[in-house]
């Protein structure tokens, strides 16, 4: 009889419900992770059928959040969490603090008791990192100015939650509640009081950021430089995966800061370093996968027939996560004088719920402060307040253009989408990406006086460009009304400078269907992707690579002709496809 392998288990049909269920949402336009979240209920305990493991699964989700949150400090510097204190510190706490009073009023309506109220509000105001960080991935916002502050605003909600988690045993005392976890170990052996544990815990934060401020930010880029110079790639990247789990997991046992909170840090100190890009791409499929994990742990936990039973319960607890908070947020964003796309991208952002409600649920339910019922509302109000997020957001981009009345003047034109106007160019060179490719390119055809545009997600690059008085269309080139605006129908070369083969696939189909003559020239960085896009109908494809090799291949045969003359099939190479 085979052995019991609950994790292989758990694994296995996590990831395949979820590719399955993902794709069929992908086909009918509908954002995969709502697919994910559905094969969490699939296999969950409250519907029929295989069962998965909920805490192996909820544990694997926790190593998603650790990888995601290091990633998101690869490309978030202490300059750019700095930037944004003046609104995320004082828009977090109060959007806190909103959201916590709405969950306390809805208690007090259903008979609960002050403290479980407390609980229950405290669930509702504090966002899911994976949620909040997939969608502005997904939307090119991570390196916008909108992108920073959702992202400073998350880790001020963090740094909140580790907090309320810590002081969560002496409010349970006070309540009079039955098993209390104890947090704080230290603080209880030496008898501190309330104000004691406070003062401890902000030590320990501060502490923990010290060090990293100082060792981590110069033993961490040490360690992978050395192990860069092994040549060792099998090396690069366990190490990058051993410094984001290890310093995350010595965060949470030494100074009882979030697994989250301690990756961030993490991969913001490894960011100093000229490996930062390479690292982000060695964690990247890992990162993906168990993300999805996560996703499917969270679907495990709703029981579809809630709905039915509490439907008005339901109801105000989802209105209270999508709309009170949201609104709040969105007044407090406007107030500190930002441009109304910016409040409702925060606002969008943070219209759900994720894995600290989840604990907080669990630990009212064990200290028996809040109701089973509470903890189902939660649970409930988190899974479908995720499904519609997307929604939230495809809202926020309608309202952005009609509610702003400051749209044509320079601070607005910055974060408000403007109506999407189709360029006036003809006979130009479209150009896709400003990154180190892209910028190249453009300086080329500036120097050669060529007519171009180009279309760029990035604000820092679009800024650059109009700076420099070149045309631009601002968004993510693969949507059809993106590659519209820069009349791809009327042009004469189509130049693809970004490196995800997926995307760039996407623009050359586009492309080719609205001009059958133009010239379509992109990049790949492997021989599938050279394949995928010149099958899509690209003309050239460049391989990075192959580039480099054929360079090296001039230099020797400038230092040594004599021996290409006598051999030239020894120097030779591949020809650009």
């Amino acid at each position: 009889m085979p052995h019991d392998t609950p994790l292989i288990a758990t694994i296995v049909v996590g990831l395949g419900l979820a590719f399955v269920l993902g794709t069929i949402a992908q086909r009918f336009r509908i954002p995969p992770l709502v697919g994910y979240l559905l094969a969490g209920v699939a296999v969950g305990p409250f519907t029929p059928g295989f069962v998965a493991d909920q805490a192996l699964a909820t544990e694997l989700a926790e190593l998603g959040i650790i990888l995601l949150m290091f990633g998101v400090g690869l490309h978030f510097s202490l300059q750019d969490l700095l930037s944004v204190r003046h609104i995320a510190v004082p828009g977090a706490v109060v959007q806190i603090a909103v959201a916590t009073l709405m969950g306390l009023g809805l208690s007090w309506l259903m008979g609960w008791s002050v403290g479980a109220g407390l609980v229950f509000g405290l669930a509702l105001s504090v966002a899911s990192t994976v949620v909040l960080l997939r969608a502005l991935q997904e939307r090119r916002l991570m390196e916008t100015d909108r992108g920073r502050i959702a992202v400073g605003w998350l880790i001020v909600e963090d740094l909140a939650m580790v907090l309320v988690l810590v002081l969560f045993p002496a409010i349970a005392s006070l309540q009079g509640g039955g098993d209390k976890p104890a947090f704080e170990p230290l603080a209880a052996q030496a008898g501190f009081g309330l104000a004691g544990i406070v003062m401890l815990t902000l030590a320990k934060i501060i502490v923990f950021i010290g060090l990293m401020l100082v060792v981590g930010r110069r033993v961490i880029p040490w360690i992978l430089h050395y192990i860069a110079h092994t040549g060792s790639r099998e090396l690069f990247r366990l190490g990058v995966l051993a410094i984001a789990l290890c310093i995350a997991f010595g965060a949470t046992k030494l100074f009882d800061v979030s697994l989250a909170l301690g990756a961030f840090f993490a991969g913001m100190m490894l960011r100093e370093s000229p490996l930062s890009a390479r690292a982000a791409q060695e964690s990247l499929p890992l990162r993906d996968a168990f993300a999805v994990l996560f996703f499917v742990s969270v679907g495990m936990m709703f029981d579809p027939m809630s709905v039915v039973r509490e439907p008005w319960p339901l109801l105000a607890t989802l209105a209270i996560i999508m709309l009170g908070k949201s609104l709040a947020a969105f007044l407090i964003v406007v107030l500190f004088r930002h441009p109304v796309a910016t409040a409702l991208t925060i606002s969008a952002s943070l219209s759900q719920i994720g894995e600290f409600s989840f604990i907080l649920a669990e630990l009212g339910v064990a200290s028996q402060i809040l109701p089973s019922d509470g903890r189902d509302l939660i649970m409930a109000g988190a899974i479908l307040s995720i499904m519609l997020n997307p929604l939230m957001f495809a809202a926020a981009t309608w309202l952005a253009p009609r509610l702003d009345p400051r749209r044509d003047s320079p601070q607005a034109a910055a974060a408000v989408p403007e109506p999407i106007r189709t360029t006036d160019l003809t006979d130009h060179t479209i150009v896709i990406g400003y990154g180190r490719v892209g910028a190249l390119v453009g300086d080329a055809l500036k120097q050669r006086q060529l007519p171009f545009l180009v279309a760029e997600v990035g604000e820092s690059a679009l800024a650059k460009l109009k700076q420099g008085g070149i045309e631009t269309v601002m968004g993510n080139a693969a949507q059809p009304e993106i590659l519209g605006a820069t009349n791809p129908s009327r042009a004469r070369h189509l130049v693809i400078a970004i490196p995800e083969a997926f995307e760039a696939g996407q623009i050359v189909q586009q492309a080719r269907a609205a001009n059958p003559d133009i010239r379509i020239i992109a990049r790949a960085h492997a021989d599938a992707e050279v394949d995928h896009l010149k099958g899509l109908g690209a003309d050239v494809v460049i391989m990075g690579e192959r580039e480099i090799a054929r360079g090296m291949i001039e230099e020797l045969e400038r230092r040594n002709p004599d021996a290409a003359q006598q051999d030239p099939r020894a120097l030779a190479v591949g020809s650009v496809v």
